[in-house]
């Protein structure tokens, strides 16, 4: 048997691959976005806010060899899902990547958390919208796949899925986020679940699980402590940066991963082995 090609330009190539990323207008998805955009992939991202999305575009194809495109939309509700889906299907006939991206959180305090903003919400876009947008796309993943070439699905979940605490400096004093850590520890059940289900049909499905980034969803956080408090409290002794989302979401995209699914890879520098010193904890 000979060896085949191990080269990185093979082992980690994803040119060509057609790749969708919701919530791809900010943050960690446009870090992600632009991962694939960079390296040869034809990238489409959706959110709720065309402004925002036509930025991103903008600053996106700067440095993309195939353009970048966006699709309004909201995940909100199964019916945004379905006309996201819709929407995408009039432009491709085939889908190699799914990045389920699309994430909110909500701070509240524990005697008063509200119900349909607090739970409703952050459930429906956090864990229905992944259920919902890979099933309904799932044959465009599956068409043509092999188990050499299999349809890719990536969920960003969270290191909140795997630590309990709620009260911090991410949800202001006096409030928690009693929904969050709860939507995304259903996230990597869900990817484990949705992994067993479309194995057979050559997709893969694998969680990210993101530390401290840089985004809208954690500002609030990074202008009351600082960036140089955030960052001193991580063994690295930073916060997350494009490259590490980025990179990690190429793997998993690529010939390299292709015997990977159903894996959740924590993301976080380590910190979760560190007392950061910043998380607080209070009486009812």
């Amino acid at each position: 048997m000979s060896t085949p090609d191990l080269t990185i330009s093979s082992l980690f190539n994803v040119k060509g691959k057609i790749v969708l990323v919701t919530g791809g207008g900010s943050g960690i998805g446009r870090m992600i976005a632009a991962g694939f955009a960079q390296n040869g992939a034809k990238v489409y991202i959706a959110a709720r806010k065309e402004g925002q999305l036509k930025e991103a575009v903008d600053d996106l194809n700067k440095k993309a060899p195939v353009k970048v495109q966006y699709i309004t939309a909201n995940v909100g509700s199964r019916a945004g899902c379905d006309a996201l889906i819709s929407e995408f299907r009039k432009r491709e006939s085939k889908l190699h990547v799914l990045v389920n991206n699309s994430g909110i959180t909500w701070g509240g305090p524990f005697l008063d958390f509200p119900e349909e903003k607090g739970w409703d919400n952050i459930f429906n876009v956090n864990v229905k919208s992944i259920f919902y947008m890979t099933s309904g796309l799932s044959d465009l993943l599956a068409k043509d796949s092999t188990a050499l070439d299999p349809g890719r699905v990536i969920n960003i979940s969270s290191t909140a899925s795997v630590d309990p605490g709620s009260e911090g400096a991410l949800s202001g004093e006096g409030n928690g986020t009693w929904s969050y850590q709860g939507s995304k520890a259903a996230v990597n059940m869900l990817t484990s679940q949705l992994a067993m289900k479309l194995g057979p049909n050559h997709i893969t499905i694998n969680a990210i699980l993101p530390g401290l980034f840089p985004s809208k969803m954690t500002a609030w956080g990074f202008r009351t402590v600082g960036d140089e408090n955030f960052a001193a409290a991580q063994p690295t002794g930073r916060f997350g940066m494009p490259q590490d989302v980025a990179g990690l979401s190429l793997f998993l995209a690529s010939p390299a991963s292709a015997h990977v699914t159903g894996t959740h890879t924590l993301l976080d520098g380590g910190a979760r082995y560190k007392t950061a010193g910043i998380i607080a904890t209070t009486k009812l």
